[in-house]
């Protein structure tokens, strides 16, 4: 998997968390992930078509998310409910929009959108089947916990 098309994703979450909930982030290293749990409570999904083939998990823990939207709203939120629903949606729209305009910066027509949210620890993450390796990166913020789990298809030969 090439690196160079990771770092838009990390770039991006990396500046959204930053920018619109004034949340600082750290990345941890990098992994590769062996099964289809989730790593979180909620996460928002993100496919990649075009030149390049992917699929992206961002997930957050309750406790992350719930303190990350608390600071995008101004306003203490204390369970996971429609708006922390809709607040996972934009942040992954917000992130979509980023890696798009960056990739394309790199000679790629890309479109990467929002597909879903997913709630629960018990859900799976599934990722392309054309792909062969899931990378995960971890974020510790000043919030909690998040992870990022991207997974580009095999290229065709």
């Amino acid at each position: 998997m090439d690196v160079s098309l990771v770092n838009p994703f990390i770039e991006g979450t990396l500046h959204i968390l930053d920018t619109t909930a004034l949340v600082k982030v750290k990345p941890g290293s990098p992994f590769l992930k062996v099964n289809t749990v989730h790593h979180g409570d909620i996460s928002g999904l993100l496919t990649v078509d075009g030149d390049l083939e992917a699929t992206v998990a961002i997930s957050f823990t309750e406790k992350s998310i719930l303190g990350i939207v608390s600071a995008m709203f101004g306003e203490e939120m204390t369970e996971i409910n429609e708006e922390i629903l809709d607040a996972v949606g934009e942040i992954s729209n917000m992130v979509a929009g980023h890696v798009t305009t960056k990739i394309g910066e790199m000679g790629k027509k890309v479109k990467v959108k929002f597909v879903k949210v997913v709630t629960g620890r018990n859900e799976e993450i599934l990722h392309t089947e054309r792909g062969s390796h899931v990378v995960g990166i971890p974020f510790r913020t000043t919030k909690g916990k998040v992870l990022l789990e991207v997974c580009y298809a095999d290229q065709r030969s």
